[in-house]
């Protein structure tokens, strides 16, 4: 019942600054955060903070996994692809609203810890893979949506060949070093279009992995 309540609070912080659609309200009344927060940040679970975790990464603000999420219009959706699985709470809300997520990490440690909380909260339409998510999935491609959970100079154009025809693709962009858009992509009989919906600001992507 109290973290019930911890959720609802949490939904009410977060429309205060952006309006949830129904979908995205219930996945995040859904999933318990403090599940995926360090031991030592849990009292702060419920605020609006990105927090520190292992391997010198982040947790998202629930502001912006909220975002990220009602950005990729994924109402009626079947799968999505997420590169950069971190501790594993924006793939757990993904989950809540599609019925297959694919996930991607390259830091063998947080896939682990992540893999362990799916696995602890029955999330069984998460998929992992240990990899360098620029690569994508292809084994399970095309993809309806992808998000993209770090920030790129640019996207790789095997990421777009993985989207489906209609598809949309969610990526913070990286203009200057200090000024990063979330960016929606589109594809089209083919082809690539976009545009750009807000300010942000994620870690950096990095190539190859990380044992």
């Amino acid at each position: 019942m109290i973290k019930a309540r911890q959720r609802q609070n949490l939904v009410e912080e977060i429309e205060k600054h952006f309006a949830l659609e129904e979908h995205v309200k219930n996945a995040f009344l859904a999933v318990d955060r403090e599940a995926f927060v360090p031991n030592q940040f849990k009292h702060l679970s419920y605020k609006l903070d990105a927090l520190p975790m292992a391997a010198s990464q982040w947790i998202s603000s629930p502001l912006t996994v909220a975002k990220m999420t009602q950005h990729l219009e994924l109402k009626g959706v079947d799968s999505v692809l997420e590169v950069g699985c971190g501790s594993g709470y924006q793939a757990a809300i993904l989950g809540q609203v599609c019925r297959r997520v694919f996930t991607i990490e390259r830091i063998d440690e947080l896939l682990t810890e992540a893999k362990n909380r799916f696995s602890a909260l029955e999330m069984n339409n998460i998929f992992t893979r240990f990899d360098d998510g620029q690569r994508g999935w292809k084994q399970y491609a095309p993809y309806e949506r992808i998000l993209f959970s770090a920030t790129a100079k640019e996207i790789p154009e095997i990421l777009f060949e993985q989207l489906a025809e209609g598809g949309i693709l969610v990526a913070p962009v990286e203009e200057t070093e200090n000024y990063h858009i979330i960016t929606r992509y589109y594809k089209k009989n083919g082809r690539i279009t976009s545009e750009t919906i807000e300010q942000c600001l994620f870690v950096p992507v990095l190539d190859g992995t990380q044992k």
